[in-house]
């Protein structure tokens, strides 16, 4: 079993900048991909970005040049560094692993963002 422990969300201004951490833990033999999304009220969840263990990054379009995946595999770590942020970006952002066959979900952490 592998835990996901978010952390780093919050309330901040538009055009401001928020950094997600996402630490894995637990029974870790080799995650492959890391990843973020996020789901708004009334919306379904949807991928923010992922990166592989090779460090190949996947962005949904909304976010592309705003916000950057990067990964320290020594502590099993996935970072989001957001960006000019919009009231759009509004969600509960939920981090993502994928080990072996299995994938595991982190609780979330709350991104409001005022306009």
């Amino acid at each position: 079993q592998v835990q996901l422990a978010e952390s780093g969300g919050g309330l901040v201004q538009a055009g401001g900048s928020l950094r997600l951490s996402c630490a894995a833990s637990g029974r870790i033999f080799s995650i492959n991909t890391m990843g973020w999304y996020r789901q708004a009220p009334g919306k379904q969840r949807e991928l923010v970005a992922v990166i592989t263990s090779g460090g190949t990054t996947t962005y949904a379009d909304s976010v592309k040049g705003r916000f950057t995946i990067s990964r320290d595999n020594a502590k099993n770590t996935v970072y989001l560094q957001m960006n000019s942020l919009k009231p759009e970006d509004t969600a509960v952002y939920i981090c993502n692993c994928n080990q072996r066959m299995y994938g595991y979900w982190g609780q979330g952490t709350q991104v409001t963002v005022s306009s």
